[in-house]
């Protein structure tokens, strides 16, 4: 019920300052077919994050999960039932799996890093790509800070990652630290031969994400950005990706995505009503297999 208020209130605000006489004229020439085209892309993204989920637990030797039991966590994990965000659920579902809470704990950083080690780069390589075309949209403002930062955060992240035993049961912070340091480990470890259906499953969930973001936008803004712009877009207004937020993301999505995407040049009307539309495939639409997912999880428990 929350999630719903947050999103619709999103979608009426952002309206407004789109102005509502341009969404309701980008309703009216609304092409459907590509609806089908999002629907697809979001059931192949939800398989590739199950695949990365199923190789984040058995790096370093960790359990096997099955495909139900990571189906059931990945639904779960984006569905709008979790306030403290689906990273939670995620800590109970490894701990399930009969890990120590402290390799839980780094399995779930190492998830996320995962999601991360994919897309920045590749929002990086965009960035360069539009600067030295000269482009003039979007402004340097949004390109230099992918262009610059993660270069220089993948280096600060690989050294720190040797000096990791100098912080273990130190104190609680610097554990923490370690912990931080042990799931860029585990995301080396994925890079490995054996491993490398982790990093598959990443890049297919990100592809089919954006893939039905730029559907939805083909069925109202009749076009979408060029690959580097959309990937751009798409990755500022992921600043937070929805499985690290309350409530799957429902309403800050909403609000942040649109205005990334205009930034790129798309119109805000149709941004607005492209990613409410995205929302309902790859939020609203798996709310009942993110149902049956907490049931599946909470029935192994007991």
């Amino acid at each position: 019920m929350a999630a719903s208020l947050l999103a619709l209130a999103t979608l009426f605000a952002l309206s407004e300052v789109a102005g509502f006489e341009r969404v309701w004229d980008r309703m009216q020439h609304v092409q459907p077919i590509w609806f089908l085209v999002a629907f697809g892309a979001e059931i192949v993204a939800y398989l590739g994050y199950m695949l990365g989920y199923r190789e984040v637990s058995r790096v370093d030797d960790g359990p096997k999960m099955g495909n139900g039991r990571a189906a059931a966590a990945v639904a779960a994990g984006f569905g709008p039932f979790v306030t403290q965000g689906g990273f939670a659920l995620d800590l109970h579902a490894f701990k399930q799996s009969g890990i120590s809470d402290r390799e839980a704990r780094v399995r779930v950083l190492g998830l996320g890093a995962l999601e991360y080690a994919l897309l920045a780069p590749a929002a990086c390589i965009a960035s360069i790509q539009l600067l030295a075309s000269g482009a003039h949209t979007p402004t340097m403002g949004l390109t230099l800070p992918w262009a610059i930062t993660v270069p220089l955060g993948f280096a600060a992240a690989l050294w720190a990652v040797g000096h990791r035993q100098r912080f273990r049961n130190k104190g609680y912070w610097r554990d923490g630290l370690a912990q931080a340091l042990d799931s860029i480990h585990v995301l080396r470890c994925l890079f490995a031969r054996r491993h490398l259906a982790g990093p598959l499953g990443a890049a297919v969930y990100w592809f089919g994400e954006m893939a039905c973001l730029w559907a939805c936008l083909h069925a109202f803004a009749h076009g979408a950005p060029n690959v580097e712009l959309l990937l751009l877009g798409y990755a500022t207004g992921y600043a937070l990706t929805r499985r690290t937020l309350p409530l799957g993301g429902a309403g800050a999505v909403e609000a942040l995505l649109p205005f990334a995407l205009s930034w790129t040049g798309v119109p805000l009307a149709a941004a607005v009503l492209a990613v409410f539309t995205y929302r309902i495939f790859n939020f609203w639409l798996p709310v009942v297999p993110a149902m049956v997912g907490m049931r599946s999880l909470r029935a192994a428990e007991a």
